[in-house]
């Protein structure tokens, strides 16, 4: 794939083009930045098109190859901001009605920044020896930075996360969502190196190896995924009781969430008792169904339970006695109601937690809704429900490397997401947030149980695949017979060790490239 760019430093010829012709293939990388920044979201779930990753990034590779550290700068942003854009559309479903396009331009551009941090150290590796693999390893550096900062992070729009159905996804149980990211960013590297060689007859050991390898890695990896059941099975009840589209509408909507769960949940106690139903082992529940002051009770949940004769794992927001709120999943018993709890690890800025209070009640109506920031946890969610451990983590969790990986190495056999997707109305959201539990079910080598208040409820086998999966804005239960699993894969075994070597041979090499540049110029 031939990108309109000038020659690598290594390649280059004396350029003698007028300035018309370098304002001519300044704009031509221009609009090629875009046009692979806008091909990256078209990638992304929930179309599936994964093979479209690899093909933007090369474009970029191409774009930033052998230019200065700014220039490469300015293109990374631009691919950013035209990839992340349309991909955060729901920021704008979410607020926009009463904020504007600010909160959502705000975000994509942030973001942006840090794409263009990659492009930058992308140019400059891009003159090393096997360059694809140095840009792929800063890219996967840049997003390993914008996944903790500021605020936390916000991993939304990894390259990982175009792969829920793609031929790269099983590395994910080698080394997690990083590998899957530099795997992605090294096919589309290699590809773009390709390219210029195909121009400029060279080996083509390097470019041919770093566009196939991760492919047929991929491949190779497939049949080694497990997905039998190691400790038996458990059949799950997920229930759906849906949600108004309102919007921000929902910041004072509790009740209704409430009663949407309960009425469905009735219904599956009525389902049980006449055969229609076969009875679960245990009942999952989505995020925010419940509320809970310091006395922790709620008498149609625990009538529920009792009926059922099972436990119930539900979501809601709890006060504890200490007046302190956090979002969390709590194992409700048909005898003890409230027992065991899991809070949320990763609380959403500006919403759960919110930093510069009086700036944020420009873009934030959570700043009124919640006078006092919740209060996470860092403990892995691993409760003992029905027999099972039961890994968990809630919505946003799901994005971030630290939450199911640890509760899999204490021993979880299944994962939960309970999520409230509602806010988002009828937008991609949900979507891309299924293709993060797909990647982590594969990382994990666990099923993984996705209950939604609005949709998309799914269930997820360990390979990724989803075999049961609701509607957006509609009512429904699915009920399922889904194995335990014991084996950890290497993934969970390595824990944050490829990410951190990706990041540090990404930073090595702008190192390196910067120090043979000063050298080469002084």
């Amino acid at each position: 794939m031939a990108v309109p760019t000038a020659p690598a430093q290594q390649d280059a010829q004396p350029d003698d083009r007028t300035p018309g012709r370098r304002r001519a293939a300044w704009a031509l990388r221009l609009v090629a930045a875009v046009g692979a920044g806008f091909a990256l979201y078209a990638g992304s779930p929930p179309r599936d098109l994964w093979w479209l990753a690899p093909l933007a990034f090369a474009v970029l590779a191409a774009v930033v190859r052998g230019r200065r550290a700014r220039a490469g700068f300015g293109y990374g942003v631009v691919f950013g901001f035209a990839f992340l854009l349309p991909l955060l559309g729901w920021l704008q479903d979410f607020l926009g009605a009463d904020f504007g396009p600010w909160p959502w331009l705000g975000v994509a551009g942030v973001e942006a920044l840090f794409i263009g941090l990659a492009g930058a150290g992308m140019s400059l590796v891009s003159r090393l020896p096997v360059a694809p693999v140095w840009m792929a390893a800063v890219f996967v550096a840049a997003e390993a930075v914008r996944s903790a900062f500021p605020f936390g992070g916000f991993p939304w729009g990894r390259l990982a996360f175009t792969q829920d159905t793609g031929a790269l996804l099983p590395l994910a149980s080698l080394g997690g969502a990083a590998l899957v990211s530099f795997a992605v960013a090294l096919t589309g590297a290699g590809l773009a190196e390709l390219a210029f060689r195909v121009r400029r007859p060279r080996s083509w050991a390097v470019p041919v190896a770093a566009a196939l390898v991760p492919v047929l890695g991929g491949l190779a990896t497939w049949p080694l995924i497990g997905t039998e059941a190691q400790a038996g099975t458990k059949r799950v009840a997920v229930i759906q009781g849906n949600a108004p589209n309102l919007g921000l509408g929902l910041l004072h909507a509790d009740d209704q969430l409430h009663d949407n769960h309960v009425t469905a949940a009735w219904t599956l106690v009525d389902d049980v008792r006449n055969g229609r139903v076969p009875k679960p082992d245990f009942v999952v529940l989505p995020e925010q169904v419940g509320s809970w002051d310091a006395t922790r009770t709620d008498p149609e949940l625990s009538a529920i339970a009792r009926e059922l004769g099972v436990p119930l794992v539900v979501g809601g927001l709890g006060q504890d006695p200490d007046g302190s709120l956090r979002n969390e999943v709590v194992r409700w018993d048909p005898q003890r109601g409230f027992s065991q709890r899991y809070v949320k690890q990763h609380l959403v800025p500006f919403a759960e937690t919110i930093p510069m209070r009086s700036v944020a009640r420009l873009v934030s109506p959570f700043v009124d809704r919640f006078p006092q920031d919740m209060v996470p946890e860092r403990a892995p969610g691993v409760l003992d429900v029905a027999g099972t451990a039961l890994g968990v983590g809630i919505c946003y969790d799901v994005a971030y490397d630290d939450v199911f990986g640890p509760a899999v190495a204490r021993g979880a056999q299944l994962l939960v997401v309970p999520t409230n997707n509602a806010w988002y109305g009828h937008s991609e959201m949900s979507y891309q947030q299924l293709a993060m539990s797909r990647l982590r079910a594969v990382e994990t080598g666990r099923a993984m149980i996705v209950s939604a208040t609005s949709g998309v409820s799914a269930v997820v086998q360990p390979d990724g695949s989803v075999t049961q999966q609701t509607q957006l804005f509609t009512a429904r239960t699915l009920s399922a017979e889904v194995p335990l699993r014991t084996e950890r894969t290497l993934a969970t075994e390595l824990g944050s060790a490829p990410m951190w070597t990706l990041a540090v041979l990404g930073v090595g090499a702008v190192v390196v490239a910067g120090w043979r540049a000063r050298r080469a110029n002084g």
